[in-house]
């Protein structure tokens, strides 16, 4: 079950990493097995991670999210803090890795 907010354009992804001090983007496309396998257990990882506030893109919706964000591979995992890119993870992500990369940003900001 897909419980991230769902961005319907460019400009209200930017503003979503704008207004909050972590955010996380995932970038999918709607025919992506490995999309819609790895994003269940993100969600679960950030369950940990409350201050991390996760949004959704479709680049099937909005196809200029991969040329703003230099995406070339789906699911594209983008970690912002502050505005700035801290975590990239993509296609095929080790969870474990993750949630010890989440954790250090989390607690060393």
């Amino acid at each position: 079950m897909n419980i991230f907010p769902q961005a319907k354009s460019l400009k209200e992804i930017l503003e979503f990493i704008e207004e909050h001090r972590f955010s996380f983007v995932y970038i999918s496309r709607e025919n992506c097995s490995v999309c819609h396998s790895v994003q269940p257990q993100v969600q679960e990882i950030l369950k940990e991670f409350p201050t991390i506030h996760p949004i959704q893109v479709s680049a099937d919706d909005v196809p200029e999210v991969a040329g703003q964000f230099t995406v070339f591979t789906v699911p594209a995992l983008l970690l912002f803090v502050e505005g700035k890119e801290t975590i990239r993870e993509a296609r095929f992500v080790v969870m474990d890795d993750l949630h010890d990369k989440f954790t250090r940003v989390v607690e060393n900001h």
